[in-house]
């Protein structure tokens, strides 16, 4: 007979409300460092938002498109996070060679280009007409 989980069994799930919320804030805290401090591409992209946020404030659009084009650049972080994730859960298993390890870090990798492409597609689409405009 198989053992059957239950929450119970499970050491980390025992913080409730606040305290689960704390814990939960300073983790999540950590892995931005962890990110920042270990992962060149996650750097490049927190540069990209950075950079581009300003200009974003500044542009001469709706508050909705100003966030459209800041969420786009977050959504390419956290996807470069799970990336990450991925690729540190595979590491940690073996550093060996294995044709599916490769493959679910080649997803990740295409998982944050199609969040870079969706985050383009936006920002061209938001900006060309006041470049258009500006001509």
């Amino acid at each position: 007979m198989k053992n059957k989980y239950h929450i119970d069994q499970n050491p980390h799930k025992g913080n409730r409300g606040l305290v689960r919320a704390w814990h939960a804030a300073k983790n999540s805290w950590r892995g931005l460092v962890y990110a920042f401090k270990e992962e060149s591409a996650f750097r490049q992209e927190l540069a990209l938002l950075i950079v581009l946020t300003p200009i974003a404030c500044l542009l001469p659009i709706s508050l909705l498109e100003k966030g459209i084009l800041i969420c786009s650049l977050i959504l390419v972080m956290a996807i470069e996070l799970l990336n990450s994730g991925v690729e540190a859960a595979i590491d940690r298993i073996s550093f060996e060679h294995h044709d599916l390890s490769k493959r679910a870090k080649d997803f990740g990798s295409a998982a944050v280009m199609l969040t870079l492409l969706i985050a383009m597609i936006l920002w061209v689409a938001i900006c060309l007409p006041l470049f258009i405009k500006l001509s």
